[in-house]
């Protein structure tokens, strides 16, 4: 089996979660971080979903699961103790065409829940489709041992340079390999940045009729 590794957009879509529990409880989390609208249903839930609920980041349904709670959703997760629970929960998600994960239950999975290595806007994803939960948890944390803590302020930095080359420099090969020379150098927010001073100088270079203080404007 082939996955197709992406990263989707979740802001404001509707996302259901089946089951409150320790099981289900990081997988409501993860919806949260990524802005989906997230509804819940379970007979029972964790004290953190309760917190959730009664500050109004879900809509908590506290009843058993029917096959209508599908309707209109984006995104499914069947995060129940129980399999035979979860597995309606996929098959309702099939026949609507929603994708659908059945929480520790692989061949009742259209996606798999990753592990995240973050730091601000960078996000490295680890999967072992499925295959071991454990082994992708141990790369995580060697990762996240290994990476510098700065990293997402770098990265912030670093993309408003690059819109920065954007405004100053045509498509093609000398911008795009400025941008790569770029990735490679200390960026900072200081207008006389050397990254970003390099920046400039390059653009009068190879495009003499441009201003690029202007042109990033």
């Amino acid at each position: 089996m082939s996955l197709f590794p992406i990263f989707l957009k979740l802001t404001a879509r509707r996302c259901l979660v089946v089951g409150a529990g320790s099981i289900a409880e990081s997988k409501i989390q993860s919806l949260l971080d990524a802005e989906a609208d997230v509804t819940v249903v379970a007979t029972r839930l964790s004290a953190r979903v309760q917190q959730q609920a009664d500050a109004g980041e879900i809509k908590l349904h506290l009843r058993e699961f029917v096959d209508s709670d599908l309707e209109d959703m984006f995104l499914a997760v069947a995060g129940t103790d129980v399999p035979e629970v979860n597995r309606v929960v996929f098959a309702g998600a099939e026949r609507r065409g929603i994708l659908v994960n059945a929480v520790d239950d692989p061949p009742y999975c259209d996606f798999y829940f990753p592990s995240i290595v973050k730091r601000g806007d960078l996000q490295i994803a680890i999967s072992t489709a499925g295959e071991s939960p454990a082994l992708a948890m141990q790369l995580r944390k060697e990762l996240n041992q290994q990476l510098p803590l700065d990293l997402g302020p770098w990265l912030m930095e670093l993309g408003r340079l690059r819109r920065e080359v954007l405004g100053m420099e045509p498509l093609g090969e000398p911008r795009k390999m400025l941008l790569h020379q770029l990735a490679q150098r200390e960026v900072c927010a200081a207008e006389a940045c050397p990254s970003r001073e390099m920046a400039r100088a390059h653009a009068r270079e190879h495009y003499p009729e441009r201003d690029p203080v202007e042109a990033a404007k």
